[in-house]
């Protein structure tokens, strides 16, 4: 969705360029048609004047001294339009030309402006789609693991655990792979190695939704020890840091029990 609506914006940009660009050249033909009519028109005039002397010359006799002045006068002027009408003829040439040229340049300037957005989408759909392969992975190694322990395999859900925090080190659920950990060394009742691991947990993500369960493992381990007092400050410990947790709860009832 996010490709689709880059693309699109690129798309209206470069349909904008194009459509200035576009304006632009329509204004240059628009002086191109005018500066053609006036060639026309020039053209016209000379044909008339041309016109004129033949029928003058017609109409010479051996008393026309006068007529020949004016007929001199008149080739004159007509020599003045002929120059005119040729740098007329040869401004509309290199505006033509001129206009070609935009158009070629515009038309290289779209392409070039259109391969570099499909290059642009077709990396942001790659990135996408390594990004949501990637997302699966990391699911399904995390359940893997998660499955290993609900099945009483606690070395090896321990084993696949730590396989998945350093496969995908910035997983959010990295926390929870430490908090299985832990668990599993308590089911395999090595508990010192069960409250190492759930304090990293405590330690390292605090905030996290798992660092209460983590404190009441930890407590937990502690008692399986013998170590009551360890284990009733661990609780008190719980309920003031984490108070509207449900670990606290539970910690509450231990302590109540344990009066």
């Amino acid at each position: 969705m996010q490709s689709r609506i880059i693309f699109a914006v690129w798309a209206a940009f470069v349909a904008g360029a194009a459509h200035a660009a576009l304006f632009d050249d329509a204004e240059a033909r628009k002086q191109i048609v005018q500066l053609r009519n006036q060639v026309e028109a020039r053209q016209k005039s000379i044909e008339e004047r041309l016109s004129a002397i033949d029928a003058r010359l017609g109409q010479l006799d051996s008393s026309g001294q006068n007529r020949v002045v004016d007929l001199a006068q008149l080739i004159e002027s007509l020599k003045q339009d002929v120059a005119k009408l040729r740098g007329l003829i040869e401004v509309l040439a290199n505006q033509t030309e001129t206009l070609e040229r935009r158009q070629k340049d515009l038309y290289v300037d779209l392409d070039n402006r259109l391969r570099r957005l499909e290059q642009t989408q077709s990396q942001l759909q790659d990135k996408m789609s390594q990004g949501e392969r990637n997302a699966a992975a990391e699911k399904q190694a995390y359940e893997l693991a998660l499955n290993q322990f609900k099945l009483g395999n606690y070395q090896l859900a321990i084993t696949s655990f730590q396989n998945f925090m350093t496969n995908f080190s910035s997983s959010e659920l990295v926390p929870s792979a430490q908090y299985w950990i832990g668990n599993a060394y308590y089911a395999m009742r090595d508990y010192k190695s069960a409250i190492a691991a759930q304090q990293k947990v405590v330690k390292l993500w605090p905030e996290n939704p798992k660092a209460p369960d983590a404190l009441l493992n930890i407590a937990s381990s502690q008692a399986e020890l013998g170590e009551s007092t360890a284990a009733r400050e661990t609780l008190r410990s719980l309920v003031k840091r984490y108070p509207s947790s449900p670990a606290s709860e539970q910690a509450k009832q231990r302590l109540a029990q344990k009066k």
